[in-house]
């Protein structure tokens, strides 16, 4: 796993985090917006967005005073990437373990 993947599943590892990627995934929305429904101050929202952002998952944009985030597609093709590479090398295993037991039933 490379530090970029790692520093996305680190980024989604919290709930809290996890619940503003899955809101920024509908759309673009303001920072205190995203505190209202989570329940955490608009400087805890905006610390878990400095991670997102390091992570790539998401970019915010400010427009005078409002601060809004918008998902940065990338970030989640490489955790799709990932995810991926892994079914691809566990279908590869079980078929070697279903021509094992191919083998041991003739």
């Amino acid at each position: 796993m490379t530090p970029a993947t790692a520093a996305l599943f680190d980024a989604l590892g919290d709930p809290t985090r996890r619940a503003i990627v899955a809101r920024v995934a509908q759309g673009p929305v303001s920072v205190s917006a995203l505190a209202r429904p989570l329940g955490v101050t608009v400087t805890a929202v905006g610390q878990h967005l400095k991670l997102l952002e390091r992570a790539g998952l998401l970019r915010s944009i400010k427009q005078g005073r409002i601060r809004s985030c918008e998902l940065e597609p990338q970030g989640l093709r490489i955790v799709e990437q990932w995810a991926q590479a892994c079914r691809e090398e566990w279908e590869a295993r079980l078929d070697r373990i279903g021509d094992v037991l191919d083998t041991l039933e003739d």
